[in-house]
């Protein structure tokens, strides 16, 4: 079965993540995994019941995985698109400054840049 991996924050810029992931696995008849990661566990953990009922009415097959294990998110969204051989990744965007982008580095683009599948980034 096809695979989306979408990466999940709780912002604008991932509910709209979350909203074209469901989108684009359901146009493609695909399983979405949403991966929502932490650098530490209890670091701004998120509540994600919201996120598994908005999927069961869906009615896609997904999974949720909330990851806690000391990497940078892009990290983590990369490995689980790997290991799930996703078809498709899909992340959110932000603004930012140029000077925001050089000082803190960019998720987003780490992840265009070491995915092993299609990105597709979207705005809130």
């Amino acid at each position: 079965m096809p695979t989306v991996v979408v990466g999940y924050v709780p912002k604008p810029e991932g509910e709209a993540a979350l909203e074209r992931a469901i989108e684009e696995a359901t146009l493609r008849g695909a399983a979405l995994v949403v991966v929502n990661s932490h650098r530490e566990r209890g670091d701004g953990e998120v509540d994600l019941g919201a996120v598994r009922a908005r999927l069961e009415d869906s009615g896609i097959a997904y999974e949720v995985r909330q990851l806690a294990r000391g990497f940078e998110a892009a990290e983590d969204l990369v490995s689980v698109a790997e290991s799930h051989d996703a078809d498709l990744i899909v992340i959110g965007l932000r603004r930012r400054t140029p000077v925001g982008k050089l000082i803190l580095g960019s998720n987003a683009q780490r992840v265009l840049l070491d995915a092993h599948c299609p990105v597709l980034a979207v705005k809130a």
